[in-house]
């Protein structure tokens, strides 16, 4: 299917505006993976695309692109850093003539907000979930996402959250779903080789279903309600795959106990972070996000479908704008195991023309709506308002 998201064109040489993107760290997550994509758009679209974080693994992809990262301890939480931080940011604005600031975590939103004032560039914020305030301080401290001259929200859900917890008034938000790179998440680019490494790393059987739940390693994931439904569902004959990183000793102590009462109703496997994420969804029958708080936008669904995969979601976050229910997926309440092991019944029931045409509606679905070349499009054109607002030479345009 051919891809019709807007597509970018050059800036005027003559004037390269220049964009400085702040976050903690250059880890694996979607905030990162946003940054990055953003910041190669941005070089190959002949703007200066500039990156600060303390650094990670994601630095290298990110300088291959043409952007350039600064190194600044802007992970850190400590008061006297984050202050010392206004500085080492102001001098890098003016270093690089820097024309707007987009800051897409609240630590660091602290010193890139006062120094983009004390510069005189555009402030931008991106609110990548729903932000709790239990307390006033910890209200006080989310805020500072709020006071972007635009305010980028990563779903319908978490604008509806910046606007009624935060204020952030409706004309200032612009919605922006995250983006899958298609070219990567397209199942006719996964070879059988990728897939027979991973079945062989993961010891799984041939001809035995495969249910999986991607993701960190953290309680409200939901993994404890995927345990609970796949007792319930009862068929031994099942590999059960939790695939993700993190959580601790602690909580990896918790699971196996979970799935040792489970019995033999179903055979579980608590994996390591994946590499080969493609490969990997091309070997499960189902996937699952059993999120018991609601995730901001709910990247790993959208990218099982975009392999043509059945996916099972709960009802709330993101995950509503992003399943059409008995179309692409099933819906179910938060932290309801009858309801999920019902609808992953349901997906593992699929006859092969059920599940070829899921996987057709799945698919064209994230390539109309979420792909990664229409939220950079879109996070350019978001830069290209605020220039226009002082009338900036810009004559970068996104042409749909």
């Amino acid at each position: 299917m051919k891809d019709t998201e807007p597509s970018i064109q050059a800036a005027d040489a003559k004037r390269r505006p220049t964009v400085l993107q702040v976050l903690p760290a250059l880890v694996a997550g979607g905030v990162e993976r946003g940054t990055v994509d953003v910041a190669a758009a941005l070089a190959a679209a002949g703007w200066r695309s500039l990156v600060a974080s303390a650094g990670g693994p994601m630095t290298r992809e990110l300088e291959r692109a043409g952007a350039t990262h600064v190194t600044l301890p802007l992970a850190s939480k400590n008061p006297l850093v984050i202050h010392a931080n206004v500085g080492r940011l102001a001098a890098l604005i003016r270093a690089h003539e820097v024309d707007i600031v987009h800051v897409r975590s609240r630590a660091p939103a602290w010193s890139a907000r006062a120094a983009a004032q004390n510069a005189g560039v555009h402030f931008l914020t991106t609110f990548h979930n729903a932000y709790g305030a239990k307390s006033w301080l910890k209200r006080r401290y989310n805020a500072v996402m709020a006071r972007g001259e635009l305010v980028i929200a990563n779903s319908n859900f978490v604008a509806d959250h910046a606007a009624a917890t935060y204020g952030v008034p409706r004309e200032r938000l612009r919605v922006i779903h995250r983006g899958v790179d298609v070219t990567r998440f397209d199942p006719e680019k996964v070879s059988a080789e990728r897939m027979a490494r991973l079945v062989q790393e993961w010891r799984l059987a041939d001809g035995v279903p495969v249910v999986m739940l991607p993701g960190r390693l953290s309680r409200w994931k939901g993994h404890f309600v995927l345990i609970e439904a796949m007792k319930r569902l009862n068929r031994p004959q099942i590999h059960a795959l939790i695939v993700g990183a993190g959580g601790g000793d602690g909580y990896r102590a918790r699971l196996d106990g979970a799935i040792a009462r489970a019995g033999s109703a179903v055979t579980f496997r608590v994996l390591d972070e994946c590499r080969d994420m493609p490969a990997a969804y091309m070997l499960a029958d189902v996937v699952v996000s059993a999120s018991t708080e609601p995730e901001g936008f709910g990247r790993v669904i959208v990218e099982a479908q975009a392999m043509g995969r059945p996916v099972v979601a709960t009802s709330h976050g993101g995950a509503v704008e992003t399943v059409v229910p008995g179309q692409t997926g099933w819906l179910v309440p938060p932290n309801d195991a009858d309801a999920l092991s019902g609808a992953i019944a349901a997906a593992l029931a699929l006859d092969t023309e059920g599940r070829a045409q899921l996987a057709a509606r799945a698919i064209a679905h994230v390539r109309t709506n979420f792909t990664t070349a229409a939220m950079v499009a879109r996070t350019i054109a978001v830069y290209q308002e605020l220039l226009g607002a002082t009338s900036a030479p810009v004559t970068a345009t996104v042409a749909v």
